[in-house]
């Protein structure tokens, strides 16, 4: 997963949470793409509450691939209006994006 998606999935991670998106087909859509394995879809279902569940989600994604942030847009297809503000939140970190790095860049010290 880019830099990028993963700051946009921090970013909105309280928001994403009290969203409980783990309901529903989120999860089987991501196993059925190979984003998620069968042991992070038992791990995630063995949470005790909904929002421990999509926490749980949260924190496998970044680490499941260059398809995973498209791939969990796709599966949010219950959940359009979280869709939207990842999608607003991604390209406004596309266009902040170069600002950013110019500043990181600038206070770099060998």
């Amino acid at each position: 997963m880019e830099a990028r998606d993963k700051q946009v999935l921090r970013s909105l991670r309280l928001e994403l949470g009290a969203e409980v998106l783990v309901e529903g087909l989120v999860l089987q859509y991501l196993y059925q793409e190979g984003i998620l394995t069968e042991n992070h879809v038992q791990e995630i279902k063995a949470q005790a509450t909904g929002l421990r569940k999509t926490m749980l989600l949260l924190d496998i994604l970044p680490s499941r691939g260059p398809k995973a942030f498209d791939t969990f847009l796709d599966s949010l297809q219950e959940f359009p209006w979280v869709r939207e503000k990842l999608e607003k939140a991604r390209e406004e970190a596309i266009t902040e994006l170069p600002a950013g790095i110019a500043v990181h860049l600038h206070g770099f010290q060998p």
